[in-house]
């Protein structure tokens, strides 16, 4: 189910949500809260993928990301992760820059 989708059954779009992920974040930079917040990063080897932004938990603090969470996957999650990798390769390959 994509975005447009989520808009026209709610009659609105997402805009609470993000804004608030958004002050979540901030405030454990400002803060120095050092939060383990799920996030879109740059990954390099991390869950065995690199050179792509996947979601992944990490921690957040004065420094930005200050450590990428390595939570412990079953079979089928690790599974699960790289197809959902490779789905956003796919997608990141078709777009034109």
């Amino acid at each position: 189910m994509g975005g447009a989708t989520l808009t026209k059954l709610l009659g609105t779009s997402a805009w609470y949500a993000p804004g608030a992920a958004v002050s979540v974040m901030v405030q454990s930079i400002l803060c120095d809260q050092k939060k383990m917040i799920p996030c879109s990063l740059l990954l390099d080897g991390e869950y065995g993928q690199s050179d792509i932004c996947l979601g992944v938990p990490a921690i957040i603090g004065a420094n930005g990301v200050e450590k990428i969470v390595d939570i412990t996957l079953t079979d089928a999650e690790k599974e699960k992760f790289a197809t959902a990798a490779q789905a956003v390769r796919e997608v990141n390959g078709d777009l034109k820059f």
